[in-house]
């Protein structure tokens, strides 16, 4: 089996990955109650029963609502660097000492048939850290919630052959909206949020031969569309010579509704 994968939710409400190979189905992030995780996934057609563990980012509650119900409900293990189990411990609930493991920050562990890398970004969480998951000469990078894009990231997650990316503001809408300016600042800071504009700037920089699919990922519901991100990204990439059509698509993901289960070929 080939590296599969969907983005179950993705948004300011709530954020769930799953990704699946022949021996590994592992969810990334519950952001949503444990209920809705659950018709998410039957969607897609994935038994959650058939998860082999879960791996979290940070500890915001739009990325662990679910976590203590869908690991206790599925007995799964969980993995999590030390910052992040301090800092969510008193939001998942109680968990069996053998439910619970820890994944540094830039670091890879080998679960059965899938290489799983760490990378840090700067967001106001404890110690937040994203994914690169390595398949048989396949690559998957998940990027979000991040202020700006670093070299090192930049370098990380390079030709993947998906990247679920984030685009999470415009910033026009952003400043003439109605959040209060403490809010705004802190989305436009290096602990933020990535823009439109600063997502296309970086993908322009990491799209390589093997990139096929790009996921546009935690569109603000208030400071963005996801035809404006689109077409900003698809704008920016074509002044840069890449071509948007069958070899390098651009898709939207949502809050409420999943992707396709997508087939890394």
């Amino acid at each position: 089996m080939t590296l599969s994968f969907s983005v179950l939710a993705s948004g300011s409400s709530g954020n769930a990955f799953y990704i699946a190979t022949e021996t590994e189905r592992i969810l990334v992030d519950a952001g949503l109650s444990g209920k809705e995780i659950e018709r998410l996934f039957a969607e897609v057609q994935i038994n959650p029963a058939s998860l082999t563990k879960i791996l979290v980012t940070h500890e915001h509650s739009d990325h662990i609502k679910g976590l203590g119900i869908i690991a206790r409900k599925y007995r799964l293990p969980i993995y999590a660097n030390q910052k992040t189990w301090k800092a969510m411990e008193g939001s998942i609930g109680k968990l069996e000492l053998d439910q619970k493991f820890l994944f540094n920050t830039e670091e890879t562990k080998s679960f059965g048939d899938l290489d799983v890398e760490t990378f840090g970004v700067s967001h106001d969480a404890a110690e937040p850290m994203f994914y690169t998951f390595h398949h048989q000469g396949k690559k998957v990078s998940l990027v979000t919630d991040l202020g700006y894009v670093s070299e090192r990231i930049k370098k990380t997650v390079e030709n993947s052959d998906a990247l679920i990316f984030e685009s999470n503001h415009d910033v026009s809408m952003l400043r003439m909206g109605r959040y209060p300016w403490s809010v705004k600042r802190r989305i436009l800071g290096d602990s933020g949020h990535v823009s439109n504009e600063d997502c296309a700037l970086a993908l322009s920089e990491i799209i390589g031969n093997s990139t096929k699919r790009i996921y546009l990922a935690h569109l603000s519901k208030d400071n963005n569309m996801k035809e404006l991100a689109r077409m900003s990204v698809e704008n920016h990439l074509n002044d840069h010579g890449f071509t948007i059509g069958s070899n390098l698509q651009i898709h939207d993901t949502d809050p409420k509704q999943p992707t396709p289960l997508y087939e890394v070929v």
